[in-house]
């Protein structure tokens, strides 16, 4: 029976998972804590025996085991008053350093207690006062040292493994936790030699026993030498600096830059685990070209938001489902999701179903282009605010299909346009793009005729009724990441080992941020009157050439060497360089200094629809595919007078 016991208790998880363990258990450290107390209290009799029995002038009353049995029993329950056994000591810190004291201290102060009671009481005392301040002063040593030896001791073992080296940049409380989180866990993916400090800040000092640097040519002289591949931008450092700027040095040298989440817990930065070291990673692309926050006027936007009806077409695409979250913040009473692709809008809508519970949705399939579906949708449900931002966007296949592009771009904002002011919208968004300006491809084209129909509309009505549907258009450029764009492209061919395919070694883009592009696409809905086309502060351009360039060193590669790069030629309908503005345009300023108001030539309602209308027609009729495209191209022509084609068949239709 009692091998039996003995069996079941070798079975049980007391004892089956230590061999797979990599720390102590708690009852581990408090068996340890109580054998050095132990140690303590033996050494504290003899300390008092020999060395100070002249200032003892008092005998104890209790026999000396009774006293030790007495002194381990306060100790345990003080132990367990102030968990001091319940952290890993390899991660131990100052707090559980501060838990130790109070435990051991207070142990004194409970047996000096007692002892003054029985004094005053009987006029005995059950132990020796200078003993048990000695006990103390040394038990506490013993456990101090414990913990300190241990985490040391783990820390050089981490330094003699072969982890690479790493620098980090920032030296405030960010890159310090990020150092300490480093050293103190055996199970880090680098090992911090030291921080990086601006070029002409003071260095001559160390940080968290590590040396600090100046940011200069010397620093890399040194990180070459001794094998340093790595930087870490500490999350503080970020919001200081401006990534593309202030670290393409690092990239330039062919340095690897990590970064880690926004931690907030820095005021305990020796507790961070080594689950948060698992998410350091190299930065991305996005990273380097993220702008400063835009502060939006949220109260504005929840005027026209809150307890209304919101539809959103497009709203499973990269810029309507951004448009969708956003709204959520300011408390709508049902937003409409109105997309004809099946799957993204069954996806669309469990994120939505999970990030907001108590959000309504009505997600519906359907085709912009449908003028009796989206009447039937407009009917039923009678928005109040529409964000449009269904479209077809890229440029060489909408070179091949004009007609497909005139049916989703133009015949599609007309039906949203008409519906919109049919039901009563108060506001209707058109979202737009910087390829409308001067366009020289189909797409860009078709969306500047989608512009000029909503404008010349909006300007119609202002005369009959000023309460009329406000129509607002926004321009903006590339977003990042979006569905198609050229950075998950890029990143497709350099895991693929290349080689990059770059058109044209001069061409030059501009980008925004999926989340910057809809803030600001909220902010203008809110500073229009109606017939505004609002144009985005894009930034400065970015040459796609160092974009690929920058992109391959992230991946910890050498351009040219380890990724070639090859020259495809422009696409058809493509151009060296977007405009935010046609040469004859100006702007005026908004209260947004990112946000401003494109003054455009007016057209008028009654010629361009005629047009318009024209146009459309021509896209259902039954000739051959590539007469229908090329009477429809010259029709757009017409239209647009500015819209000049490049590298593309269409050209023949241009004035020489």
């Amino acid at each position: 029976m009692k091998r039996h016991k003995l069996a079941e208790l070798r079975r049980s998880d007391i004892f089956s998972h230590l061999p797979q363990m990599h720390y102590l258990p708690r009852w581990g450290v408090l068996m340890l804590d109580i054998f050095l107390c132990t140690l303590a209290f033996w050494m504290s009799v003899w300390i008092n025996n020999g060395f100070l029995e002249f200032v003892s002038l008092e005998d104890p009353n209790i026999p000396l085991w009774s006293q030790y049995l007495i002194f381990m029993g306060v100790q345990i329950v003080s132990f367990w008053a102030f968990h001091t056994y319940s952290g890993i000591l390899r991660y131990s810190t100052f707090i559980d350093t501060i838990k130790v004291l109070l435990s051991v201290f207070s142990v004194g102060i409970v047996l000096l207690v007692i002892n003054g009671i029985t004094e005053l009481a009987a006029h005995w005392h059950p132990f020796i006062s200078t003993m048990v301040v000695v006990y103390v002063a040394v038990a506490f040593m013993f456990l101090f040292i414990l913990r300190v030896g241990v985490k040391t001791m783990s820390e050089v073992l981490q330094r003699s493994q072969a982890s690479p080296r790493v620098m980090i940049y920032g030296t405030k409380a960010a890159g310090v936790a990020i150092a300490k989180m480093l050293r103190s866990s055996g199970e880090a993916p680098y090992r911090p030699v030291g921080f990086i400090a601006d070029e002409g800040e003071n260095t001559n000092y160390d940080l968290a026993g590590l040396r600090v640097r100046s940011l200069n040519e010397k620093l890399f002289v040194w990180m070459e030498k001794h094998g340093v591949k790595y930087v870490i931008v500490s999350p503080m450092k970020m919001r200081e600096i401006n990534p593309s700027k202030d670290l393409q040095i690092f990239i330039d040298h062919n340095i690897r830059i990590l970064t880690t989440p926004y931690f907030t817990q820095f005021d305990n930065a020796d507790a961070i685990d080594a689950a948060r070291i698992g998410r350091i990673d190299a930065i991305k692309i996005e990273d380097l070209l993220e702008r400063p926050q835009i502060e939006v006027n949220t109260e504005n936007v929840r005027q026209i938001i809150k307890d209304k009806v919101v539809l959103v077409s497009g709203a499973a695409g990269s810029i309507g489902s951004e448009l969708v979250r956003q709204v959520q913040k300011y408390e709508p009473q049902v937003t409409i999701l109105v997309e004809m692709a099946e799957s993204p809008l069954h996806d669309l809508t469990l994120e939505l179903q999970n990030s907001f519970p108590d959000a309504r949705f009505i997600p519906i399939i359907a085709d912009v282009r449908n003028r009796a579906r989206m009447e039937q949708i407009f009917g039923d449900l009678r928005p109040d605010v529409v964000y449009h931002a269904a479209a077809y966007k890229h440029v060489p296949l909408m070179e091949d299909f004009p007609t497909e592009a005139v049916q989703a771009n133009v015949l599609g904002t007309k039906n949203m346009a008409d519906m919109a002011v049919k039901y009563g919208v108060q506001r209707f968004v058109m979202i737009s793009t910087d390829k409308a300006v001067n366009p020289t491809n189909i797409m860009g084209a078709s969306k500047r005729i989608a512009e000029i129909y909503v404008q010349s509309l909006f300007r119609k009505l202002q005369k009959e009724n000023p309460d009329c549907t406000k129509f607002i258009t926004t321009r903006f450029g590339n977003v990042l990441g979006s569905n198609g764009s050229v950075i998950p492209y890029f990143r497709k061919q350099i895991a693929a080992g290349g080689p990059v395919t770059v058109t044209h070694p001069n061409i030059i883009r501009y980008f925004m941020t999926i989340p910057e592009a809809c803030c600001l696409v909220m902010e203008a809905s809110t500073l229009g009157n109606g017939g505004e086309i609002f144009v985005f502060d894009m930034g400065k351009p970015v040459k796609i050439l160092d974009l690929a360039r920058n992109m391959i060193r992230l991946a910890g590669y050498v351009p040219e060497k380890d990724i070639q790069i090859h020259f495809t030629g422009l696409r058809p309908g493509e151009k060296l360089y977007e405009e935010l503005l046609n040469q004859k345009e100006t702007t005026l300023p908004t209260t947004n200094e990112k946000i401003m108001i494109a003054r455009v030539r007016e057209s008028d309602y009654d010629e361009v629809s005629k047009l318009i209308d024209e146009l459309i027609a021509t896209t259902t009729t039954t000739t051959t595919i590539t007469a229908k495209s090329f009477t429809t191209v010259k029709l757009m022509k017409i239209i647009v007078p500015e819209f000049i084609s490049n590298n593309s068949v269409y050209e023949q239709l241009d004035p020489q």
